[in-house]
């Protein structure tokens, strides 16, 4: 199904100020709750619609998931916490009610043409199958039905590795819907939205026996992603004192665009 079939599924809808979830932002850690990825995404849309004094590139993006987000109405506030012209801080606050319940902090850096050595910017050649010579994928837990982000508004395409079985993965990921209402995802929008799944994706540990929560989702981008396409090759490293560590780098069908990274949160169920 291409994006245009689904604009009118999206992930939050505005309303009187807030922004209501819609299921297809709901996570597979509880029916009550939202995937890390709409909340980036969000987040993502209000911090690159800051004021600036030219052109900015979101170089790092660092969403703090400080409490499980709740289908409720949600606020987002943003703050400049360093104004600059070739370098910016940004900081945007989502809450519901009183609740604080993710934070992000976003620099961005100056965009300018500062022509580099060809090789350079041909950049790292892709080493897998594009998402068109790869067959779809389903999510291994589908909850009974419920629409969910991971199942409901976002594609998948693995090029190496399966969600079915542990390990690493190359998964190509489209987001299906949109943010909001009336706007097309931006690059960064998309590129924030699915790089929450490293986590999940590349899991090494049963989902039915254990919980391996990201608190956290940390994005480099050295350029945007063009296309819809963005892929994760993803792994996680997990320790038997109850932490891990997945991290990705990340693709689009041109080459290589930056990577993320998510520490973890690892107990038996």
């Amino acid at each position: 199904m291409g994006f245009a079939r689904a604009v009118s599924e999206v992930l939050f809808e505005p309303s009187g100020g807030t922004f209501l979830p819609t299921g297809f932002a709901r996570g597979p850690w509880s029916p009550d709750s939202l995937h890390g990825g709409p909340v980036a995404a969000l987040l993502a849309r209000a911090l690159e619609g800051a004021p600036a004094a030219g052109p900015m590139h979101p170089a790092r993006l660092t969403v703090e998931l400080l409490r499980p987000v709740p289908l409720a109405p949600l606020s987002v506030r943003v703050e400049e916490l360093r104004p600059g012209r070739k370098v910016q801080w940004l900081e945007a606050t989502l809450s519901a009610g009183s609740d604080v319940v993710a934070r992000a902090r976003m620099l961005r850096i100056r965009a300018a043409d500062v022509p580099v050595p060809a090789a350079l910017e041909a950049g790292e050649s892709r080493p897998f199958a594009a998402p068109g010579e790869c067959e779809p994928h389903e999510a291994p837990w589908r909850g009974g039905g419920i629409v969910a982000f991971h199942s409901h508004a976002t594609e998948h395409r693995a090029a190496r590795g399966s969600w079915h079985e542990p390990g690493p993965i190359s998964d190509w990921i489209r987001l299906r819907v949109a943010v909001v209402p009336g706007e097309t995802p931006s690059p960064l929008q998309r590129v924030a939205a699915v790089a929450d799944f490293g986590n999940g994706v590349s899991s090494v540990l049963p989902f039915g026996e254990y919980l391996f929560i990201n608190p956290d989702l940390t994005i480099h981008l050295h350029r945007l992603p063009a296309g819809e396409w963005v892929c994760l090759d993803a792994v996680t490293m997990v320790s038997g004192g109850g932490t891990g560590l997945a991290e990705s780098a990340l693709w689009d069908e041109r080459g290589r665009i930056g990577r993320s990274a998510q520490s973890l949160l690892v107990e038996r169920r």
